[in-house]
């Protein structure tokens, strides 16, 4: 924290000496300059046609195609496993949404 309150506090000289330091030609200012501006991005958009996942079956069918598009080299094995855990979350929010249905089943059954 102190460390982050003594550059806060020379930020306003420190910005600009980076600056000029980069229009100068050094190329390391020019580097945290640009990692500040535009980091590089972690990734890459993945397109694939998957099915509607509404249901559990939809959800085995997504993974079907996701494994057939990272067999044949349309997204990487790391690419397929960010895929995959998404598919996994809405795997877990169709489970909640059904119990929740489920639950409140019972209550009105038991209400009777």
């Amino acid at each position: 924290m102190l460390a982050e309150k003594l550059m806060q506090d020379d930020a306003k000289n420190i910005v600009p000496a980076v600056l000029d330091a980069a229009k100068a030609g050094d190329m390391t200012a020019a580097r945290l300059i640009l990692d500040r501006i535009s980091p590089v991005r972690r990734g890459r958009p993945v397109y694939l046609e998957l099915p509607s996942v509404k249901t559990a079956a939809d959800i085995s069918a997504a993974m079907a195609t996701l494994i057939t598009a990272m067999a044949s080299g349309d997204v990487t094995p790391d690419e397929a496993a960010t895929a995959a855990s998404v598919l996994e979350l809405r795997r877990k929010a169709l489970e909640t949404e059904e119990l929740e249905q489920r639950l409140q089943a019972l209550e009105k059954g038991r209400d009777r």
